[in-house]
C-alpha cells in the first residue's frame, strides 16, 4: 500500500487561526494493511557485507569552496542491517530498539529539559552529542583517510563531532570494519593545541603539543582522543580537512560503528564545516521498517526540494546543536485536538519546544498533550479490539486476523501552516508477530517534545540551516 503523505504548504491559509479549529481538507480515515504489515516483521533484513566498499575503482571528485558540484547522495541504512547487528528476530529487535531509544530520551530529557535538577556543562563547548549508549538507528558507509579506509558511522542530528576509531587503541569496542589506522593515511595531520580550531572546543586538551578532545555521555560512554584534519570519501566525492576525533580510548555500546557523523547545529558537525560549500543544507530519507530498500543522505543546496512544505527552523542558544520546530498542534481523523499551542513552546530560558531527532525513535509530547492526543484516538477506534500496553505503549490493539483495517489519520499541525499528515504504519506499529499493533507516541517526563524517527520514516526531511528552515517532502521513500 502506497504511503499516505499529504501535506498542506504555506500556501494554505491556515496560519494563527488554526487555533481556532478550522474545517480539515485532508482525508479523516485511511487503512493500514495489517497482513503486509505482520509478514513485513517476519521477512529476515538482508545482511550487508563486511567488506561493503562505496568508493572504489573510479575517479574521485575533490570538494572544495570552488567546486561547481556541491551536492552529493549516500545510502542510508538502518543499524538491523549491519554484520555485527544482525538480527533475524523481529520481537527481540524491538526490545532492544525501545531499550535503546528510552535510554537515548532520558539523555535527551538531562540535557534539554528543566526536568532534573542535573547541571549541564555540555552546552559550553562546541563539541556535543545527543547519542546516548552510542544507540545509533541509521548508518552511512565512508572513506577515511588516504587511501580511503572503508566505514560505517552512525549519523546523528543532534551530534557536533566527527569521530572514528584509531589506532593504536588502549581502549576499544568491536566494530564491523577494521579499525583505522592514520599512520596509513597520507592526509592525517594532527591538529596543534594553538590552532584556531582547538580553540573551538572548550574542553579541550593538550598532550605533547597535539590538540586532545573527549566526549563523555550520559551512560558513562566516551570517546577519547586526538583532533586531526583528514580527508573523508563520500561515494565519488572527496572532501580534505575535516576536523575528526581520532578515539584512542572509547567506551559504549556503538557496536558495529565505526564512529560517528555528527549532523548538528554547530560549527564542529559535519555540516558545520563544510559551510559554504554545501550552503548549511542537507536532506534525508529514512527507510522505512521492513523494506530492502535503502534511505538517503544528500547534502547541498540542491538537494533542497521544490514543493516542500516548509516550517522555520528554531534556534535555542541552550542547545545549539538540535533542530527544533515550531508545532501548533495536532490532529485525529481530520480534526485538530483542542491542546493549548503553548504546551509546544520553547521558552525564554530554552526549555520545552520541539526537537526533530533522528536518534529517538518514538515521538515524545508531553503528558497532558499526549493525554489528548491519545484519548481522541481511542475514541475514534472503539471498533478496533484492544489489547495489553507493551513496554512504553499504552495504547495497543490485537488485529490479528484482519487483512486490513481503516484507523483515523493522525496530522502534525506546524507553525505558519502546514500540515503533515502521517502514513499508517508511522503511528500503528507491530511490535510482534502475533497482530499487536501499538499506537507509537509516548508521553515526555518534561515539557520537551521530540519527534522521532518512525514518524519520519519514508518520508523526505530537509534542513536549510542557512535560511533557517526544515522542510518536509515532497517524495516519499
Amino acid at each position: 500500500m502506497l504511503p499516505l503523505l499529504l501535506l498542506l504548504p504555506l500556501l494554505a491559509t491556515a496560519v494563527s487561526s488554526v487555533a481556532t479549529g478550522p474545517a480539515a481538507t485532508y482525508p479523516a480515515t485511511q487503512l493500514l494493511n495489517v497482513k503486509d504489515t505482520i509478514k513485513e516483521t517476519e521477512t529476515t533484513p538482508s545482511r550487508l557485507p563486511q567488506d561493503l566498499n562505496l568508493h572504489e575503482n573510479y575517479p574521485l571528485f575533490e570538494l572544495d569552496n570552488n567546486s561547481s558540484q556541491s551536492q552529493w547522495k549516500l545510502k542510508l541504512f538502518h543499524r538491523d542491517k549491519l554484520p555485527l547487528n544482525f538480527d533475524t528476530n523481529h520481537p527481540r529487535r524491538f526490545k532492544e530498539r525501545i531499550s535503546r531509544d528510552s535510554k537515548r530520551v532520558s539523555s535527551l530529557l538531562r540535557l534539554l529539559s528543566n526536568a532534573s535538577d542535573e547541571q549541564v556543562t555540555d552546552f559550553g563547548s562546541d563539541v556535543v552529542s545527543g547519542t546516548e549508549q552510542g544507540s545509533g538507528e541509521y548508518f552511512v558507509r565512508i572513506g577515511v583517510g588516504s587511501p580511503p579506509r572503508s566505514q560505517y558511522v552512525v549519523i546523528d542530528s543532534g551530534s557536533d563531532i566527527v569521530w572514528v576509531q584509531c589506532q593504536p587503541c588502549s581502549e576499544c569496542y568491536q566494530q564491523s570494519d577494521p579499525v583505522f589506522d592514520p599512520a596509513g593515511s597520507a592526509t592525517y595531520a594532527g591538529i596543534s593545541c594553538d590552532s584556531s580550531v582547538c580553540d573551538r572546543l572548550d574542553n579541550a586538551g593538550c598532550n605533547d603539543g597535539r590538540c586532545r578532545y573527549e566526549v563523555s555521555y550520559g551512560d558513562g560512554s566516551y570517546t577519547r582522543g586526538t583532533l586531526a584534519l583528514e580527508t573523508l570519501t563520500f561515494g565519488r566525492i572527496l572532501i580534505r580537512n575535516i576536523a575528526i576525533g581520532c578515539g584512542h580510548m572509547n567506551r559504549g555500546m556503538f557496536i558495529g560503528a565505526a564512529g560517528l557523523l555528527g549532523l548538528g547545529g554547530g560549527a564542529m558537525s559535519f555540516v558545520g564545516q563544510l559551510g559554504g560549500q554545501t550552503g548549511g543544507a542537507f536532506s534525508y530519507c529514512l527507510v522505512s521498517r521492513g523494506t530492502e530498500s535503502t534511505g538517503t543522505l544528500e547534502f547541498g543546496r540542491g538537494a533542497m526540494p521544490v514543493g516542500a512544505a516548509w516550517v522555520p527552523l528554531i534556534r535555542n542558544p541552550r542547545a545549539p546543536s538540535f533542530y527544533y520546530v515550531g508545532l501548533s498542534g495536532l490532529g485525529v481523523g481530520g480534526i485538530r485536538v483542542p491542546i493549548p499551542e503553548q504546551i509546544f513552546e520553547l521558552t525564554d530560558l530554552g526549555y520545552g519546544g520541539v526537537v526533530m531527532d533522528t536518534g529517538t525513535a518514538v515521538t515524545r509530547l508531553p503528558a497532558p498533550a499526549y493525554e489528548a492526543f491519545r484519548d481522541t484516538f481511542i475514541g475514534q477506534t472503539a471498533n478496533l479490539p484492544r489489547s495489553d500496553r507493551v513496554s512504553i505503549f499504552d495504547t495497543c490493539y490485537n488485529l490479528n486476523g484482519f487483512v486490513s483495517v481503516r484507523v483515523p489519520t493522525v496530522s502534525f499541525y506546524f507553525s505558519g501552516g502546514p500540515i503533515l499528515t502521517l502514513p499508517a504504519r508511522n503511528f500503528l506499529i507491530p511490535v510482534d508477530g502475533e497482530g499487536t499493533f501499538c499506537f507509537a507516541f509516548a508521553a515526555s517526563a518534561s515539557g520537551l517534545s521530540i519527534i522521532g524517527n518512525i514518524q519520519q520514516e519514508g518520508i523526505q526531511i530537509s534542513i536549510d540551516g542557512s535560511n533557517g528552515f526544515v522542510g518536509f517532502g515532497p517524495t516519499i521513500c
